[in-house]
């Protein structure tokens, strides 16, 4: 028979065993993780990440940084959020305009998750527009503990972005004359190498109407024909490397398309001052980069396609409250098994790097020197530098530039994509 000295003995021991491991889980600036002591990062990983540091993918430990919201996108919050309703079914917006749809969550509130999404959609990195030039990117094996060994190697001219609603900084604002409908428009093109891809390219259109699928074409110069995908293909890795455009920052998929479960709050680890731009590699873990990570506090929610032919059974998505984006995400097999990370090496900053005619901005914009997307069942990955190496002094991310970045209503169209593959 437990007695009442017994059960306050045993609820002491469990608050002592707590704190040990609450202090055992936490870390403090200039903390070298590996797999050697990755235990102590337990409860700040994820499954996925927790793989990528035992097979050879190591964290510094920098400082805590605060992240301010751009003045525009915080004064449109406070003048529009009031406004902004819900659909019952969660699918759509009803009143928005600009800034964050939602910017008081409640967790209690049946409707949390895909609030947060909405707020994900419509964070202020870029709020009108992007260009990415001249990157890189190297595909295949990777050893554990050691280098990946290239498969392919591909360098792309552009990935360029119009959001043609809640604009806030290029005019016309807050939104373009929009007879289409549009939510935005992106074109990745052309592909430069290797030589048996150069010239392929993508276009992608997502509308307003949730009940509208994207438009997304696939130019193949070898075939001389686009390819028309469907939405659930979105999901899927082409010409041998491992990301796929759903993938894109963590999540680029339409919110209308998932069944979203709010899995809680917590901290976790990532990377949103890095300090090398272009990246730093790791040697000799060189599909690994290597950047200062910080406890940052997240929203985590899970993502189920509605869509039959969807490559994953699930993703988990953890998203930073203070910026809206992902620092990783880790994706699911249909048998539940996990299969993917997609991991961002964020860089909040005004401007990419000193130096004369670097863009400076009003406002940090969270720049990506690189991201990674690492297949732990097969062990294989795919590495991008944001820009490349090979382009010094380019720097790589050019946010709500407009026509001075060339990002024109023209240049997204299947007519333009054809013409630059050719």
């Amino acid at each position: 028979m437990t007695t009442r000295r017994g059960c306050a003995y045993a609820l002491a021991a469990a608050m002592m065993l707590g704190f040990a491991w609450s202090a055992q889980a936490d870390v403090a600036p200039g903390d070298r993780i590996t797999d050697q002591n990755v235990d102590k990062v337990k409860d700040l990983i994820s499954p996925g990440l927790e793989w990528c540091i035992k097979h050879g993918f190591p964290l510094t430990i920098g400082e805590t940084k605060r992240i301010e919201w751009p003045t525009a996108y915080k004064e449109a919050t406070e003048k529009y959020s009031g406004q902004v309703k819900l659909r019952p079914d969660g699918l759509q917006l009803l009143n928005y305009v600009a800034g964050q749809p939602f910017p008081k969550v409640d967790p209690q509130d049946p409707q949390v998750a895909v609030k947060i999404m909405w707020n994900y959609e419509y964070k202020f990195n870029p709020t009108d527009d992007l260009d990415l030039r001249n990157f890189d990117a190297d595909t295949g094996a990777v050893a554990d503990h050691g280098h990946m060994s290239v498969e392919r190697h591909f360098l792309l001219d552009h990935l360029k972005v119009l959001f043609w609603n809640a604009r806030l900084v290029v005019d016309p604002k807050p939104e373009r004359p929009n007879p289409n409908g549009y939510r935005g428009q992106s074109g990745l093109y052309p592909i430069l190498e290797p030589f048996d891809l150069k010239g392929v390219g993508g276009m992608f259109y997502r509308y307003l109407d949730p009940a509208r699928q994207d438009d997304t074409w696939l130019y193949l110069p070898s075939l001389r024909r686009v390819r028309r995908l469907s939405s659930a293909q979105r999901s899927d890795a082409l010409f041998g490397q491992d990301t796929d455009v759903d993938s894109y920052y963590g999540y680029a998929g339409q919110v209308a398309w998932m069944n979203w479960k709010f899995l809680g709050e917590r901290d976790v680890l990532g990377v949103y001052h890095a300090q090398h731009n272009p990246v730093k590699w790791n040697d000799p873990t060189d599909w690994a980069f290597d950047d200062v990570w910080e406890k940052r506090h997240v929203y985590v929610v899970e993502g189920i396609s509605k869509l039959p032919q969807y490559a994953f059974g699930k993703r988990v998505i953890f998203i930073d409250k203070e910026t809206v984006t992902v620092p990783f995400s880790d994706i699911y097999d249909r048998s539940g098994e996990l299969w993917k990370i997609w991991i961002n090496d964020w860089s909040f900053r005004k401007k990419a790097f000193d130096g004369a005619g670097v863009v400076e901005y009003e406002d940090e914009m969270g720049f990506q020197p690189a991201i990674v997307m690492v297949d732990m069942q097969l062990e294989h990955a795919t590495k991008a530098a944001l820009p490349s190496h090979r382009f010094p002094g380019e720097q790589g991310w050019y946010f709500n530039q407009g026509e001075k970045t060339g990002i024109t209503e023209d240049w997204f169209t299947v007519a333009a994509l054809v013409a630059a593959g050719h």
